[in-house]
């Protein structure tokens, strides 16, 4: 056995050897065979009337299926065949018959008398698998397969799945994603699942979601020959071959559930036409191809079933802590609801803890999704009510109802947020979060977002949050903070503009007065605005330069929020300046969007974690409102005293009114970069701490934090000029 055999093959019999192969047993090729210039390794399976083969290189980290027609050792395969023995085990492959073989395979008719010997041709000392021994047979080389690939992302992988991260991607279940980070070699890796493959499958990502402007791969055949590409997609949605393939194809493999692709990609490839793959939400967009293409720029998207999904994707390696002992938990379920045939609902749901509920901590939290409902239950949050209600009614239905309580409002303490592809959310194991006791509401609602773009009637639904709680206290009390801007009117976003940003300070003054000497240390954040914010991120300031960011997402979407484990614990000292800014897109919006609480009004917060938990509650800021009267008087100077200055007119009203010119859009967002601001630097009990807050200076910020450059990866190798030629049958899977 030659250096490349593994252990326990076979030398494959020369021609004429007298000993059959049996079947499911293992033998290698060597490099002088005329077929194939490269040492493969090749098993067959023998079930009742058909042989499949598949065949692999023993070099690599990955296994791959080999056909004919596919390139092996620089040279296309035209025929496989057993070698011929006295058993007339002789059998060239093609391509599968029609209904016949399965992904990535090929298959072949054994002859009467193959399936006769098949029964009295073995080799003495080791006898033919049965279904049982087959079965172990497979699980084990599976198994030798996944922990491969989890010594090949060193270590990032937790050791109960290599792929430990999963979404469905569309309502039907026809496709399913499931990867892996690699933060040492910088790239993800993706396992997509297709059920009832047709012709094909395009997956990517794109800035919105949209199939314009995205960076794809795609699978496709055109009733021959089946392909894999990179590609990228214009603005016209006309998909183009892309010249720098960096989707790697590792693996096609049929299997019982379907079609499974395994393929990597850097996060970063400075290829102009791919997508940076970084921190935050990440919008993935997928389309079924149903008929054969001839080309790949013959593929027309407006023809495909395509969708989009939100994901984080590099989701950050975070130790698990343990649980304690005593720990208990506690189902937040919605009651059987019937989920609306809408495209998007908010439902929600008030509950009680029992009465005389003592004081708990929350050490960790994880989702309840009701089984079949995975692809349509998008988010849930579990709010607990304000403690100044001695009672809050009860109540399940939309949350935009009429019939909706007004009291539900004052239910906005997180406690927990999930979104899909999140896995359980851990507190440190110092700190947990509190609830229940004195000074603690018993209420709380639980908002769940059913995304339902197919509006598929007569779906129910007990989906929730189960939280984990331990009446041992931890050392700290974790805390929530709020950053950011105010909810005010004097804060807006003129219309018609694609990216204007608003910025909210916590102010080195506020800091120093609230935070202990010791500092707190932020471990977790949500970030949230209403529906035209588009990016969102709070840096740390010290000394007047910016020294961090705390969270960033530049693909945000209002429609995505989950409470993310922060990479690195941040440390806040007294002092420090903590800014956040927003981004907002208002093309679609003929009037000035202002601040508030309604959904059509905006916010842009960053719900901070942290411990140990302080009084101060929220440290957020607004333009002062006397130097925002001075804008709409300039503003009357230069257009006709369009916009009233008289008291009794309203801040939205004077908005309202501006005609909106480059003049009063720049003055405008120069207003807002300069002018002093009013300070909120809150206790729990929404009352300032003593101090002036009122016409504050803008932190002066001397050393802004230098964007990150993207680390393009070293490519070893020539990418290929053109598609990928695959195997994919044209039978079930």
């Amino acid at each position: 056995m030659g250096p490349d055999s593994p252990q326990g093959g076979q030398q494959c019999p020369a021609k004429g050897c007298p000993r059959p192969m049996a079947a499911g047993r293992s033998c290698f090729l060597d490099s002088s065979s005329e077929t194939i210039q490269k040492n493969i390794s090749w098993s067959a399976s023998i079930p009742t009337d058909d042989v499949h083969v598949s065949l692999a290189p023993i070099r690599g980290l990955w296994r791959q299926s080999v056909w004919p027609g596919a390139q092996v050792g620089g040279r296309a395969i035209r025929t496989i065949e057993f070698p011929p023995d006295k058993c007339d085990y002789g059998c060239s492959l093609g391509p599968p018959p029609q209904g016949q073989g399965i992904n990535g395979q090929v298959g072949c008719k054994l002859s009467p008398a193959m399936q006769a010997t098949s029964r009295r041709c073995r080799w003495a000392s080791i006898p033919g698998p049965n279904m049982r021994e087959a079965a172990s047979m497979y699980g084990t080389a599976v198994a030798v397969f996944l922990v491969i690939l989890v010594a090949a992302l060193q270590g990032s992988v937790p050791p109960e799945s290599p792929f430990p991260y999963h979404i469905p991607l569309d309502p039907e279940g026809t496709l399913e994603l499931s990867w892996n980070v690699s933060y040492v070699q910088e790239d993800v890796h993706f396992q997509l699942l297709v059920r009832g493959l047709k012709a094909g499958v395009l997956f990517g990502m794109s800035d919105r979601g949209e199939l314009e402007n995205a960076d794809l791969v795609v699978l496709w055949t055109d009733g021959g020959r089946s392909y894999f590409a990179d590609a990228w997609s214009d603005q016209k949605g006309r998909i183009h071959l892309d010249n720098q393939q960096d989707y790697q194809l590792l693996q096609a493999q049929g299997t019982p559930d379907g079609l499974v692709l395994l393929f990597k990609r850097p996060f970063a490839t400075c290829d102009p036409k791919d997508y940076l793959i970084e921190d935050g939400t990440v919008h993935l967009v997928y389309g079924i191809l149903e008929e054969p293409f001839q080309s790949l720029e013959a593929i027309n998207i407006s023809s495909l079933h395509t969708g989009l999904q939100r994901v984080q994707l590099l989701k950050p390696e975070v130790p698990t802590p343990a649980v304690p002992a005593d720990t208990r938990t506690m189902e937040i379920r919605a009651p059987d609801v019937l989920i609306p045939s809408e495209e998007t609902t908010y439902w929600c749901y008030i509950t009680e803890l029992p009465q005389g509920f003592p004081r708990h901590h929350i050490v960790m939290y994880e989702p309840i999704v009701t089984e079949g409902n995975e692809a349509l239950v998008h988010h849930m949050e579990v709010f607990q009510c304000a403690a100044t209600f001695e009672s809050f009614p009860h109540f399940s239905g939309p949350c935009d109802s009429k019939m909706k309580p007004q009291r539900l409002s004052y239910c906005r303490h997180v406690l927990a947020a999930w979104a899909l592809g999140a896995k359980a959310f851990y507190y440190p194991e110092e700190a947990g979060l509190a609830f229940g006791g004195p000074g603690s509401s018993r209420y709380l609602r639980l908002e769940v977002h059913y995304h339902n773009p197919l509006k598929i009637p007569g779906r129910r639904d007990s989906s929730g949050i189960r939280l984990y709680y331990t009446a041992t206290l931890r050392r700290f009390d974790a805390g929530i903070m709020e950053l950011g801007l105010v909810y005010t009117p004097v804060m807006a976003i003129p219309p018609k503009e694609t990216a204007f940003v608003l910025t909210g300070y916590c102010t080195d003054k506020c800091t120093q007065l609230a935070l202990p000497s010791s500092g707190v240390h932020i471990f977790a954040s949500q970030l949230h605005t209403h529906l035209t914010g588009r990016k969102v991120v709070t840096v740390l300031a010290r000394d007047g330069r910016e020294t961090e960011i705390v969270n960033r997402d530049n693909h945000y979407s209002p429609h995505f929020q989950e409470i993310r484990m922060l990479k690195k614990v941040v440390s806040v000292h007294q002092g420090d300046v903590l800014i956040t800014s927003c981004t907002y897109n208002t093309e679609d919006r003929k009037l000035a969007t202002v601040g508030g609480f309604g959904i059509l009004e905006e916010m842009c917060v960053n719900y901070v974690h942290y411990y140990p938990q302080t009084q101060l509650e929220l440290c957020k800021s607004a333009v002062d409102p006397g130097f925002l009267q001075k804008y709409f008087h300039l503003v009357n100077r230069f257009n006709s005293e369009d916009v009233c200055t008289c008291p009794q007119a309203t801040v939205p009203q004077q908005f309202a009114s501006v005609p909106w010119n480059s003049f009063s859009r720049d003055v405008l967002r120069a207003l807002y970069a300069f002018a002093p601001i009013s300070m909120h630097c809150n206790r729990s009990s929404a009352v300032r701490f003593q101090g002036e807050w009122d016409l504050q200076p803008l932190p002066e910020i001397v050393s802004p934090l230098e964007e990150p450059t993207p680390h393009c990866p070293t490519r070893g190798a020539q990418s290929p000029a053109g598609p990928t030629v695959v195997n994919i049958g044209r039978g079930r899977a």
